[in-house]
């Protein structure tokens, strides 16, 4: 393994998780494009962290034990988010996600070559978030820092919450007589989004972790295009828009009870 970490250069390791990433959301296209289903892309970027964990593992020249633990981290995140998303989505196989279905209405025509654009975004988006574990498994010290043991329990919180989180999601609706309902028990009391908060909370965990290698500070890109993307983008904005048109009013009194995104007290 040491012979093959000193031929790599970083930017051969990053070129060569951009490769794989993009073939494997092309191959997951082509899936896509027979099921007429966009909504795999979401299963398979997220499994596409633990693959560049495991790239990084074989090929980083970084501390082992530093390399081990923050490999694992991912591989678990990535691993239990991306079966949870396939479990929900291949239960309707065939069946498209609304919001997806949204998309495809507005492209038209040309559907089908943006959402291949899209998927190979969604792969140029997994090694662009992957800054933290770059920037961690290059750093060859053999010491871990207060940083990352405190990046660690931050990471245990976040991924216990976001279960925790979905949990009570698949558990609501898997009951029939909530149909047409708004979830509000539980973490979903106090946060509309309390997925997507502890999803965010993750990356957060992963900036701190690498606070404690050289140029770690550049990591915060991570947590903030996840913040931007949650909040302005494909998350909480396209989620919100679906919740509206599904459950109406029940939705937009869930509105003004609930905190949007950050768990806080009910209003009223």
């Amino acid at each position: 393994m040491d012979l093959v970490t000193v031929q790599l250069s970083p930017l051969v390791i990053v070129l060569i998780c951009l490769v794989v990433c993009c073939l494997i959301m092309l191959f997951v296209w082509l899936w896509a494009h027979k099921i007429k289903n966009a909504g795999v892309v979401d299963i398979f970027w997220s499994y596409n962290f633990p693959v560049i964990a495991i790239i990084l593992l074989l090929l980083a020249p970084g501390f082992e034990t530093r390399k081990l633990l923050i490999c694992a981290m991912v591989t678990i995140a990535g691993a239990r988010l991306g079966t949870h998303l396939a479990i929900r989505v291949l239960k309707h196989k065939y069946d498209e996600e609304p919001r997806y279905a949204q998309l495809r209405k507005e492209w038209g025509v040309n559907a089908e070559r943006k959402m291949f654009f899209f998927f190979q975004f969604q792969a140029v988006s997994n090694v662009l978030l992957a800054v933290p574990f770059f920037i961690i498994t290059l750093n060859k010290s053999a010491a871990l820092s207060p940083f990352e043991y405190a990046g660690a329990v931050l990471w245990i919180i976040s991924v216990l919450g976001e279960a925790n989180a979905d949990a009570q999601l698949a558990a609501f609706k898997k009951n029939p007589a909530n149909k047409g309902k708004v979830c509000d028990l539980g973490l979903w009391g106090y946060s509309r989004h309390p997925n997507y908060f502890f999803e965010w909370l993750m990356w957060v965990s992963y900036f701190v972790f690498a606070l404690g290698s050289p140029y770690g500070y550049i990591a915060i890109i991570s947590p903030a295009i996840i913040l931007y993307l949650l909040l302005k983008v494909t998350g909480i904005p396209m989620t919100e828009e679906q919740s509206i048109r599904s459950k109406g009013e029940a939705f937009k009194q869930y509105q003004k009870r609930v905190s949007v995104f950050v768990p806080w007290l009910k209003k009223g």
